[in-house]
């Protein structure tokens, strides 16, 4: 499908003159505006398409997710992470982890990306055993700033949010939230905070 409205002259981009990238520029601002929107979509597919064996769906599972950091009283940033870390799973399920954390990263403070990069790691603490793999492997982080966040995301958030009798808020309570965070400034120091670790707000 190409575009039905002005396009560039070029067909390579080495090719292409200063009034072609002002155009691209422009039309970049719409199309970077609807990333949470697109996000959305995503997260509404998981509850169609999702892997198999669950007693909930992959959407459920971020709902529930975000729904326990919500009741935590979390901020927006966890809030946020929690609902979209497993965003990666329908298109790649061997690095859904990093993918989330590539989508989070311009968005979010360091520490978040790096709990949702780092989370499918953790997770193996609950069921490498199975597959004989070694359930300590997370101990490689130890000494890393946000081990102990990434440590209790995957035990309050994370490992506990697979159960069909949960209460779980709907992902329409979750948009705005959504829209808040990607509409930020992409990798502004005042959204990254680069160095601060603050850890997850105490339980409800």
């Amino acid at each position: 499908m190409t575009s039905s409205g002005p396009t560039v002259s070029f067909t390579q981009m080495k090719d292409g003159t200063r009034e072609d990238y002002e155009l691209l520029e422009e039309l970049e601002k719409p199309f970077l505006a609807g990333t949470a929107d697109r996000l959305l979509r995503e997260l509404a597919a998981q509850a169609e398409e999702t892997l198999s064996g669950y007693q909930i769906t992959r959407l459920e599972h971020g709902l529930q997710a975000a729904t326990r950091a919500r009741r935590d009283g979390a901020d927006l940033d966890w809030i946020v992470a929690a609902l979209l870390h497993d965003i990666g799973d329908r298109l790649a399920p061997q690095n859904h982890d990093r993918m989330a954390a590539e989508i989070l990263r311009p968005y979010v403070r360091e520490e978040v990306s790096w709990v949702v990069e780092h989370h499918g790691i953790f997770q193996i603490a609950y069921y490498g055993h199975h597959y004989g793999w070694d359930p300590e492997e997370r101990q490689k982080f130890k000494d890393h700033p946000c081990y102990r966040s990434c440590e209790q995301f995957c035990e309050r958030w994370d490992q506990s949010s697979f159960d069909p009798a949960y209460p779980m808020d709907p992902l329409e309570s979750f948009v705005e939230d959504v829209r808040e965070v990607f509409s930020r400034k992409a990798y502004a120091p005042e959204v990254l905070r680069a160095g601060e670790v603050h850890g997850l707000p105490d339980p409800a």
